[in-house]
């Protein structure tokens, strides 16, 4: 997934440039810090910030001999410096520059699936208006239930989606944190201004207290996040996958042409971009769990958590960018079956009104425990002629004329309140 997403916003993200572009904001934020304080010339910090770059074939070559990452960088580094280079990563550890940067790099992740939320947010708004009023039928249990307007699953899933926003904007400021404060995180040589400034520089917040690293659950609380996205994207694609199964035949994604189905049946119009999104949400989801994992280490650090990080940090949010944007596309290009959605409605003939015939019912006097005898034995035994035994049924008829009992199978007259619930939820929306 990482090498094809590579050329995206999001791939030059977590690409080794952007990392290094990321450590270097940092080493020289440090140097500005202390020249600011006067723990260093001015001078050398100018001559530093003109002349610091890195060559990122060096930088390989180098690390075939030191086995250090952040050694070979700043190697590369010094070799375009004079003696002012000496003044670089002073009384800093690897993880000062490390975590600092993964900051950097995890707000600008962050800021792209905000992005990608509100696209999406936008598209499900314009559907849900679109059929804000389309009657359709409910199912709970699999079963049909009682009418729901095609609007109100859009803007449900919209509803979702604002949550997750919220989510994103929060995880922004837990995971914009640095730390400047050495090997253990004492401040043993350099002091706290230095790192209170350095990440004033960077548009981070300083890390309250820290060991060798910035603790993990910052980490696993952004992964967890991603993985909540993902499975508000799973629970999408699951309901659109059931709404294109042939039996109910209510939407399904854009079939473009020249498109196949299947290599043995050239009827098939599957849903395979829902599928490949619940697929790709359970890797999230897994990986989710690696950051919590990570919290766990050893006294002020150890390494666990290192190697797993390079993995489910880019993958999870690439995944999560990639994901967004596909589900976007499926939204914004859903077919809707307007004939099919009216056909299941009309499946069970009237039987999706049977609680509304309880309750005309229990209006009129008639004791509930009577009324559901008589309404539940007219649905079981007629099945799908409801409609029909309810006129028929003599009991009822003592309470409810024709025309009383006509107005109860009005789908419209279960969707009264639909400009309240799209009230709710596009009032205070964040898209």
């Amino acid at each position: 997934m990482i090498n094809r997403y590579t050329l995206t916003k999001m791939g030059k993200i977590w690409g080794r440039k952007n990392r290094y572009d990321a450590w270097l904001k940092v080493e020289l934020a440090a140097l500005q810090a202390q020249a600011e304080l006067g723990m260093i010339s001015k001078n050398d910090y100018e001559k530093i910030r003109r002349k610091a770059r890195f060559d990122i074939d060096r930088i390989d070559e180098i690390e075939k001999e030191t086995r250090h990452d952040v050694i070979a960088f700043l190697s590369s580094v010094r070799e375009n410096l004079s003696e002012e280079g000496r003044l670089v990563h002073y009384g800093m550890t690897s993880s000062d520059t490390i975590d600092t940067a993964n900051a950097i790099i995890l707000t600008q992740a962050a800021e792209i699936i905000d992005s990608d939320i509100r696209m999406l947010m936008g598209s499900l708004k314009s559907q849900a208006c679109r059929y804000k009023l389309l009657p359709m039928v409910g199912r709970t249990h699999g079963i049909h239930a009682e009418p729901i307007s095609l609007g109100l699953v859009f803007a449900l899933w919209y509803a979702d989606m604002n949550r997750n926003l919220s989510r994103i904007e929060r995880i922004k400021d837990i995971v914009a944190v640095g730390k400047i404060s050495g090997a253990v995180g004492t401040y043993a040589h350099l002091a706290p201004q230095i790192e209170k400034r350095a990440c004033e520089i960077l548009n981070l917040k300083p890390a309250s207290i820290s060991n060798q690293i910035v603790q993990r659950d910052r980490h696993a609380d952004y992964l967890c996040t991603l993985a909540i996205i993902a499975s508000t994207i799973e629970k999408i694609a699951t309901q659109i996958r059931h709404f294109s199964r042939t039996e109910v035949s209510e939407a399904e994604e854009f079939f473009h042409k020249g498109q196949k189905g299947s290599s043995a049946m050239p009827h098939k119009r599957n849903p395979v971009l829902s599928e490949n999104l619940c697929g790709l949400s359970r890797i999230v989801k897994a990986n989710a769990m690696v950051g919590l994992d990570n919290v766990a280490l050893w006294h002020e650090r150890d390494i666990s958590h290192s190697s797993a990080e390079r993995i489910v940090l880019p993958d999870s949010s690439t995944l999560i960018d990639f994901m967004l944007n596909r589900l976007n596309d499926i939204i914004t290009n859903i077919m809707i079956n307007e004939a099919g959605i009216e056909k299941n409605l009309n499946l069970t003939n009237g039987l999706i009104y049977s609680q509304s015939v309880l309750l005309r019912l229990i209006d009129k006097g008639v004791d509930r425990e009577k009324a559901y005898r008589w309404v539940q034995s007219d649905a079981m035994n007629s099945r799908y002629n409801f409609k029909e035994a309810v006129m028929k049924n003599k009991n009822i008829a003592e309470y409810l004329s024709n025309e009383e009992l006509a107005s109860v199978f009005d789908p419209q007259s279960q969707l009264i309140y639909v400009d309240y619930i799209f009230n709710n939820v596009f009032k205070d929306s964040k898209e």
